[in-house]
């Protein structure tokens, strides 16, 4: 990233997460009592006095761990030491100094990077004081604070941006770089997707399910693309929702797709189609996103075992035909370049527009070929246009709504498809009465 990063790390549920919210001024990070809910690194936009960064929030580190999950948890918030500018190092004022916090300390004092130490809790003067005792970790001044009720975290920002490199030239990402959420049911593989397509660890890999809580971007460049991946958690079925922390969990995942222009559904090769896929399905198309679906942890490798395993998923989600099939082993680094070849093409399709001209042309063909009568009335295209993308929104305007059969309407978006295929994005047809029609 071309703005300097900021990194929060600190053993667990010492409040890093209230932190990172208070700072970019929105709710992103999970915030629960229950230590070990960040996971993964979440980069959030922030500025101060003028000054643009960005927040890195970031797992709990348990040094020495054995538990495979923790370790990973360790892994992410190392992976942050080492991308951070400056490094907000967060300890509880409340438990006083820890085995773990000395741990990360004996860590801390080996980097050049900026430390500032914060001691979070610190909600009146007493506690101010008792966090003096941080002195003994060794890593310069300690900033007091309470990130819960905002006391003194303006102060410690402006320390931030005293510690901040200087200002680059470097432009901002562009506006239009492709945003990819990968999406699906828990533990179908979408964080091994994600490395594979990144080349590098970059979001946790566990069997298991649910582990991705937050979405996570990333950035990468393609050529002369840019693309943000967005690894979002697993939705589960509502009825398995239990707790704030589901319930947030799904409704980030839902809201990170929403916020993508392509949305990669990863299914399961071995599970093959399930109840929770289609589900997931549904949201992406509702919410007018370029679709593929992402076969992962496919082993075979025969054209006709992979076009039958195709058909047999168009059939179980028909409202889907537009989206592509690939078939990737993440492990393996198998179809990885296709599939995202793929979405980049959904992705252009989902911002193409036809000129006016051309869409009336193709759908007045449309209705002479095949014309159409209900109720004793023809029913008549007076004009078309196409209002928006993202998705594709065509707008026609007819003699009467009321006979606009929707099994009519699927044969004019065939009849578009037919010359702009659309592949891997919705077309939306609105049926409007012409205004001089009575």
């Amino acid at each position: 990233m071309d703005k300097p990063l900021v990194a929060i790390v600190g053993r667990p549920n010492v409040g890093k997460s209230t932190l990172f919210n208070r700072i970019v001024g929105r709710r992103i990070a999970i915030v629960e009592d229950t230590a070990g809910i960040t996971r993964d690194r979440i980069y959030a936009e922030a500025e101060w006095n003028g000054r643009e960064f960005v927040m890195i929030d970031t797992g709990g580190i348990l040094l020495n761990e054995v538990d495979p999950l923790k370790n990973e948890v360790t892994i992410q918030a190392q992976v942050a030491l080492d991308e951070a500018d400056v490094i907000l190092f967060m300890v509880d004022a409340t438990t006083g100094v820890t085995p773990g916090d000395e741990d990360i300390a004996d860590q801390l004092r080996t980097s050049s990077k900026p430390v500032l130490l914060v001691a979070n809790k610190a909600d009146n003067d007493v506690r101010e004081q008792d966090a003096m005792e941080f002195f003994a970790l060794g890593v310069g001044d300690i900033h007091p604070l309470s990130a819960l009720n905002g006391r003194a975290v303006a102060d410690l920002l402006d320390e931030v941006v005293k510690a901040l490199p200087e200002e680059g030239k470097e432009p901002a990402y562009p506006e239009d770089a492709i945003r990819i959420a990968i999406i699906g049911r828990p533990n179908v593989g979408k964080s091994s997707l994600v490395n594979a397509i990144l080349g590098e660890k970059r979001a946790i890999v566990s069997d298991i399910p649910g582990t991705t809580r937050d979405a996570v971007d990333t950035v990468l460049r393609r050529g002369d693309d840019e693309i943000v991946l967005i690894d979002t958690a697993g939705i589960r079925k509502s009825g398995k929702i239990q707790g704030s922390v589901e319930y947030y969990t799904v409704l980030r995942a839902v809201r990170a797709m929403e916020r993508a222009d392509v949305a990669m559904i990863v299914i399961d090769a071995f599970d093959g189609l399930r109840d929770g896929d289609k589900r997931v399905a549904g949201f992406a198309h509702e919410a007018g996103r370029a679709c593929v679906i992402v076969v992962n942890k496919w082993d075979l490798c025969s054209e006709e075992d992979m076009r039958e395993f195709a058909e047999k998923v168009h059939k179980q989600i028909p409202f889907l035909d537009y989206a592509p099939v690939v078939f990737t082993s993440a492990v393996e680094g198998m179809g990885i370049t296709d599939a995202v070849d793929t979405a980049m093409d959904a992705a252009a399709n989902h911002a193409m527009r036809i000129s006016t001209g051309e869409l009336n042309r193709i759908l007045q063909d449309a209705v002479d070929e095949h014309p159409y009568s209900r109720k004793g009335k023809d029913f008549r295209v007076r004009y078309a246009t196409m209002s928006d993308v993202k998705p594709p929104t065509i707008v026609i305007f007819v003699n009467n709504p009321d006979l606009a059969h929707f099994s009519y309407v699927r044969y004019l978006e065939n009849r578009i498809r037919r010359e702009y295929s659309y592949e891997g994005t919705p077309l939306r047809l609105i049926i409007r009465r012409a205004k001089k029609e009575r």
